[in-house]
């Protein structure tokens, strides 16, 4: 009897009966090629100490998987970028002055107690990056806040959505926030390079756009509907699109492969909810900004919202309570 499947295509397998050519690294390179405008633009705005958190964050991200790995006698899986990935996402989400300490201290509770502990990649709850960012934030506040962030201009000043959150008029003009030529992390400064990035994942296919479409048109429009402050509505709806961590995190934390929804119509439902909480956290809670929040919360809902979404099987009777 033949037994080499290759070579005989009568042969019939078990399913899926459908191979995809794409593997882990090529998508975590897609991801890594989308965030570099990004990146680059970050180290212009905030200087070469920049270059360093983002060194630090991914070098310790990719050792502490190795090192994980190599002591816990599994295969070591560096090489297919998604520690990479996740050390990248975390420091383009800090501030250029926090202590170089902070961004490995999140690359380890990002890779070893969110991602490793839970069984490795494809296994975690939550996406590692917005874990390890919420998690320096409430245990180290004042190190993550943006007192000592300067831009190219030389001058400290509070980002948009932190003077909106306090009932001011932001000081830097709407053109200047959507360029990045503003305060804020590292890598969410450019919304128009961070929407270049999400394009080109759209046209490789990497991501779909049901979350990024969702969770961005549901803060415009809960935005438009429930504007705040004394300035035109249409201002305060591009304040808060362009102005803060909502670009990253829509297009490339929420689309996060493990910890997203896998139908349509759970993406979209996914991407809603993420901007339900956004807008709530940033109108009614006492930090500017709510997407990692927002994401890490809906993560965890996931499960449910494949399980309701999911369509029946073809041929399938629904059992009888």
């Amino acid at each position: 009897m033949n037994t080499d499947y290759t070579k005989n295509p009568l042969t019939v397998t078990a399913a899926p009966h459908i191979k995809n050519p794409e593997k882990t690294g090529t998508l975590m390179f897609d991801v890594i090629i989308a965030l570099i405008p990004a990146t680059v633009w970050g180290v212009y705005v905030f200087g070469w100490r920049a270059l360093g958190v983002v060194l630090a964050s991914v070098i310790s991200a990719v050792a502490f998987e190795a090192i994980f790995q190599f002591f816990m006698n599994v295969p070591v899986t560096v090489r297919d970028g998604s520690a990479a990935v996740t050390g990248l996402l975390l420091a383009l989400c800090l501030p250029v002055s926090v202590p170089i300490w902070i961004p490995i201290i999140g690359s380890f509770f990002a890779i070893i107690i969110v991602k490793q502990l839970f069984g490795g990649i494809g296994k975690n709850v939550v996406n590692p990056a917005i874990a390890a960012r919420v998690f320096l934030f409430l245990a180290w506040p004042t190190q993550m806040s943006f007192s000592s962030v300067v831009g190219v201009d030389g001058v400290a000043s509070a980002t948009p959505l932190t003077a909106l959150n306090k009932g001011m008029l932001p000081a830097d003009g709407l053109r200047n926030t959507v360029i990045g030529n503003i305060d804020g992390c590292i890598g969410e400064v450019s919304a128009i390079l961070l929407a270049l990035g999400g394009l080109y994942l759209l046209i490789r296919r990497v991501i779909k756009w049901h979350i990024p479409v969702a969770y961005i048109g549901t803060v415009a429009l809960l935005a438009f509907i429930f504007p705040q402050g004394d300035m035109e509505t249409w201002r305060f709806v591009a304040y808060q699109v362009f102005g803060g961590g909502l670009m990253i995190g829509a297009i490339f934390m929420a689309t996060d492969y493990v910890t997203s929804p896998v139908t349509n119509w759970g993406r979209l439902i996914y991407g809603v909810g993420c901007g339900v909480i956004t807008i709530v956290i940033r109108y009614f809670g006492q930090y500017p900004e709510g997407v990692s929040f927002a994401i890490m919360i809906m993560n965890l809902l996931v499960w449910y919202l494949d399980m309701f979404t999911r369509p029946s099987k073809f041929g399938g009777v629904e059992k009888k309570s």
